[in-house]
């Protein structure tokens, strides 16, 4: 095949001699990186019509709605859309349950929406949480974004808020994300990484987004590895917008707040975890729901006007920028609960298709170009991915309030028009259903006007300002987790330059953690870091919402104790220590040097949840360990019996010992004990250890 071949592909010696080509880089309005084509090298259509612009979609002026006659886009995304089956492209790797959604506060002066309507008003949900780059089969602790989409089963038909658990996102333009994906998803070549960022793609192009920056301190911070689905929030990200009965409109950004409080794991317990339970974010929610401790989660709504917008120093249409809860206060106007597992994870959880253009009358959209382009993808997805048009014929995808249309036949069709009729106008007796013009959906009536471009607004250009915002706004702890995370994924990119790259954003975000991260990665001197397109917002008060540490539990319920035990322990002792547990609405479980468990001194048995190579510390919020003295010298005598007290005294974990069990942690080299670890002696001991245990670390462990 010759070079002149369209279907020439690079040889591997010509792609590794092309790493580090130089290409002519120009900046577009909104501080985009916009790469030049060196000649022979020029972007085209899959027609091979060459791309001017492959940053931006086609808009009504910089914050106008992007605009159907975008042919590159619309093929670059179908393509994008229609890449692999049947799992999807991203968020493959999910787990959903159901629930219910209750109005706790009206808000009719807002929004038409009739659920908001009244307090009290209760309709069926769906949530399917995800992580984003790992197949159906990867590991539930990658360090990644967690999908965390709702469908909302209203009278009005279906509401999908389909959203994350980070409020901001890597790009400001739809257009990216086919880009964006490719990057951080395994190599074409290798077929790997899977389920992680940590290799040259995916900083690559980080790099030379300076855009991103802002979410990579989410995903970089202890946000990137949640603790469960159960203690995470969720963000619907965009900004849309509510639409009351008078036509009057306000802007929305809507939160979902867990009544369980935040938590998050370390990075070692992180890859930990993958080993010892990859299902582990499937099997607590799983748990936690058969259990009857059905996760909650609060509805917050930020609402305000076009006034604050045009006041406010970043564009409310950039889905890279949040807005403070400080100067918009979250108002909590629901709940939702999630009361009941599925019946079959096929027919449900990897059947169910979210939507962002599901919405409501009282609902309606934004010019966010991020948001313009998922409603355009999502739909386009789902009709591939589930072999046509007639998804919604599929019972978790279907409206639970009445519906009708004359849309027939396709692929799998489970209903069609009855009749005669199926189009409109008709004159036929029963002829089917007709528009509504005072009930049904219909758009706000914004004024638009503006040139046919593809162009960013320039406010978009400032991507740095809030980045800092975040990292000032976390605990010293916190900040550590953000420099670490860096230094661990940076070093796993084979080239320096690109190592360099992003070292060079973060002296516009914080010299300290510059610093950190350019003495981990072994830097001779500190690269020259990369000049901000705009100036970037001084004076921006750290918010203590965007926290982990400053945002946990106020005390263990919802968590689980794993209790290591040997025989000849003091059964009333565990009896009081489980009690204790329960009393706060904790879990629990036993682990013990076989699966048959052990015997107390009184000779009774007590049975094991786990054998102890199958049940590490890293699997639980805290530990106790209650051994005898012959007891003891088995366990350190077993090196996962060592692991697990080593690993749990170095993650900072409460911990609990009775008896001998002090013996072990020696055998693990632990020698110093501090506040954080309890001696078991009576009922009381047990009480107070359980309380301490609420705030789920001992930070000072360091």
């Amino acid at each position: 095949m010759s070079e002149k071949s369209p279907h020439f592909h690079p040889s591997i010696e010509t792609q590794k001699s092309n790493e580090t080509t130089k290409r002519s880089e120009k900046t577009g309005q909104g501080g985009e990186t916009h790469q030049q084509a060196p000649d022979g090298a020029r972007l085209t259509t899959a027609q091979g019509v060459p791309v001017s612009d492959n940053q931006n979609t086609l808009k009504v002026g910089p914050r106008g709605p992007a605009l159907l006659e975008d042919f590159h886009f619309r093929e670059k995304m179908f393509h994008f859309d229609h890449e692999r089956i049947p799992e999807r492209v991203v968020h493959a790797r999910g787990y959903g349950a159901r629930g219910y959604f209750e109005t706790t506060d009206a808000i009719p002066d807002l929004t038409s929406a009739h659920l908001l309507q009244e307090k009290g008003r209760k309709v069926p949900a769906f949530v399917r949480f995800s992580t984003v780059a790992g197949n159906k089969g990867s590991m539930d602790l990658a360090r990644d974004a967690r999908g965390f989409a709702v469908k909302l089963y209203t009278e009005e038909g279906n509401w999908d808020i389909v959203g994350n658990n980070i409020p901001v996102f890597f790009i400001q333009d739809a257009m990216k994300f086919p880009d964006l994906v490719h990057s951080v998803k395994e190599a074409p070549d290798r077929a790997f990484p899977q389920a992680q960022s940590a290799h040259d793609n995916f900083w690559d192009f980080i790099s030379l987004m300076p855009e991103a920056m802002h979410m990579i301190m989410w995903t970089m911070s202890d946000r990137g590895i949640p603790r469960s689905f159960r203690f995470m929030e969720g963000f619907g990200v965009h900004t849309l917008r509510f639409v009351n009965a008078e036509g009057k409109s306000h802007f929305v950004k809507f939160h979902w707040k867990p009544k369980q409080g935040l938590q998050s794991v370390l990075w070692d317990e992180a890859i930990k975890i993958n080993g010892a339970d990859p299902d582990f974010h499937r099997r607590d929610l799983w748990d936690a729901i058969q259990a009857g401790d059905y996760p909650e989660w609060e509805l917050g709504v930020q609402v305000f006007d076009d006034a604050f917008a045009d006041k406010f120093d970043f564009d409310v249409l950039d889905a890279t920028k949040l807005i403070p809860e400080e100067d918009v206060p979250v108002r909590i106007v629901g709940r939702l609960v999630l009361d009941s597992v599925v019946d079959n994870f096929f027919a449900e959880t990897e059947q169910v298709a979210f939507c962002t253009q599901n919405i409501v009358p009282g609902i309606d959209f934004t010019n966010d170009p991020l948001l313009q382009g998922r409603n355009f993808s999502y739909l386009d997805t789902q009709i591939k991915r589930l072999g046509g048009p007639n998804f919604t014929h599929i019972p978790v995808n279907a409206p639970k309030c009445p519906f009708a249309h004359f849309q027939q036949d396709g692929h799998m069709a489970m209903h069609n028009p009855a009749g005669r009729a199926n189009y409109e106008p008709n004159s036929w007796k029963d002829g089917g259903p007709r528009a509504d013009a005072e009930t049904g959906f219909t758009s706000y009536p914004e004024a638009i006007e503006g040139e046919k471009r593809k162009v960013r607004a320039e406010l978009f250009a400032d991507h740095y300002s809030q980045a800092r915002q975040f990292y000032q706004s976390q605990t010293e702890v916190e900040q550590g987790h953000i420099a670490g995370a860096l230094i661990f994924e940076l070093s796993k990119c084979e080239v320096l330059d690109i190592r360099k790259r992003v070292v060079a954003h973060l002296p516009n975000i914080d010299t300290d953690l510059a610093q950190a991260v350019s003495d981990g990665l072994g830097f001779d001197e500190m690269p020259e870091p990369h000049a901000p397109r705009r100036d970037m917002v001084e004076g921006l008060k750290p918010s203590d919402a965007l926290s982990i540490l400053k945002n946990g539990p106020d005390s263990f319920k919802g968590r689980k104790l794993g209790i290591l035990v040997t025989d000849g322990i003091d059964g009333g002792l565990l009896a009081s220590l489980q009690q204790a547990v329960k009393d706060v609405g904790g879990m629990m479980e036993i682990v013990a040097p076989t699966i048959g468990g052990i015997k107390t001194s009184d000779g009774k048995s007590v049975s094991a949840d786990q054998k102890i190579d199958g049940g590490p510390s890293v699997l639980y919020d805290a530990v106790a360990v209650m051994a005898s003295a012959d007891g003891v010298k088995k366990l350190a005598s077993m090196h996962p019996a060592k692991g697990f007290a080593a690993d749990a005294f170095a993650h900072a974990k409460f911990i609990a010992l009775t008896g001998e069990a002090e013996q072990l942690f020696h055998a693990a080299g632990v020698d110093d004990f501090d506040d954080g670890v309890f001696r078991l002696e009576g009922k009381d001991d047990c009480a107070d250890f359980i309380e301490a245990c609420g705030k789920m670390r001992f930070w000072q462990r360091g």
